[in-house]
């Protein structure tokens, strides 16, 4: 049986991975790395997982160190241990009777596993990336699935470990699912990579925002059955966004110093394994980034000539037990006062939606574009 643990954990948040460096940075062998950053609420649940394929354990040695890279990776920076065996197959669990939350397909003989089970519709999260850093052809895949006339196959990406892209993915996520369980019925899977983070998040925004679960509620009833880590933050706000228009605040950064060749800022909302340069003013001899924002708190730090710094002219967090700092900003939505409290409300502790919000956000879905993936 797939393993699928979740423990108790001091929090623990990303900073930087790929191949960006910090004096702090912890690397591992994978193309992906992270560095202890703050304390976070951690969660201990029961492990419930279904193994569609077995594989012997010591059949293929690189994928079980891909796995076990992959998992410590996925518990630096979800702030929770959580392990996923790639090497054992397929997993997942039945949410409710038609919805599914898994772990990716790996090759076509999955897709008719999932077609046995009455799955109509299959939501993959993954980017390319984390398909390649497990060897899985998805073009294979999906080509196999075309060929079936009771099944579909549909990709609509969301970053993995970043929640700052998970709240801004939402939208147009939940939009393309929305419409593919409309259309195809039965019974929809939903994955990322493991089936712990994004594939769970999804599932939950999408019994909160259409099938009239209270978020709570919907995360109870998803943790009873499949122990996952789903980032509840990024779901209360990408509520909050569609409630109050999608409206987003300018917000100006600058690096003071023209002593340098090259200026650029990771964190804030593009997540800390992403880099945005900053451009150069000759009149007033300093780097500035320029750009709109949703409201929230961000953390984030220059990288100035390669070199991981903050600046000391702006906000910097206090140090955390590890005696890392960041610069932050707080985004502030300076809206009339049913605006501001509506916001307030959907991102509380105990967040529900009314008729009207619930018919606003579908109404929203329904006008959305659609991806091509």
């Amino acid at each position: 049986m797939n393993c699928l643990h979740i423990h108790n954990l001091s929090r623990l948040s990303l900073l930087p991975f790929h191949t960006l460096v910090t004096p702090n940075t912890r690397h591992y062998s994978s193309s992906l790395s992270f560095i202890p950053k703050s304390p976070i609420m951690s969660l201990k649940a029961a492990s419930g997982s279904i193994p569609s394929a077995e594989k012997s354990s010591s059949s293929d040695v690189e994928e079980v160190v891909k796995s076990e890279t992959y998992s410590n990776n996925m518990t630096e920076a979800m702030g929770a241990v959580l392990t996923y065996r790639h090497e054992l197959g397929m997993n997942y669990n039945f949410i409710l009777p038609d919805l599914i939350v898994g772990s990716c397909l790996q090759t076509p003989e999955d897709v008719d596993k999932l077609r046995k089970i009455g799955v109509k519709t299959i939501f993959c999260l993954q980017q390319d990336p984390d398909l390649e850093y497990f060897g899985v052809d998805i073009n294979a895949i999906r080509e196999y699935a075309k060929t079936c006339n009771d099944i579909q196959h549909l990709r609509a990406e969301i970053r993995d470990f970043d929640s700052f892209d998970l709240r801004k993915r939402l939208p147009a996520v939940i939009s393309k699912l929305y419409k593919a369980v409309k259309s195809n019925g039965g019974v929809t899977y939903i994955h990322c990579t493991a089936g712990l983070g994004r594939a769970p998040a999804v599932a939950l925004t999408y019994m909160f925002w259409i099938l009239g679960y209270k978020l709570n509620e919907a995360n109870s009833l998803l943790l009873s059955k499949r122990s996952c880590f789903p980032k509840l933050d990024a779901i209360k706000s990408a509520t909050a966004d569609i409630l109050t228009g999608l409206s987003k605040k300018p917000v100006t950064l600058s690096w003071g110093h023209s002593n340098c060749s090259n200026v650029e800022i990771s964190g804030l909302d593009i997540g800390w394994g992403q880099r945005v340069p900053l451009v150069f003013d000759d009149k007033q001899g300093s780097w500035f980034l320029k750009k709109e924002m949703f409201e929230g708190h961000y953390e984030y730090k220059y990288i100035v000539d390669g070199e991981w710094t903050c600046n000391n002219d702006e906000l910097i967090t206090s140090p955390n037990k590890d005696g890392h700092v960041n610069n932050f900003i707080d985004v502030v939505d300076d809206a009339d006062g049913d605006r501001a409290s509506l916001r307030e409300r959907v991102t509380g502790d105990d967040p529900n939606l009314t008729e009207d919000e619930r018919n606003k956000i579908i109404e929203f879905l329904e006008a959305s574009p659609d991806e091509d993936l």
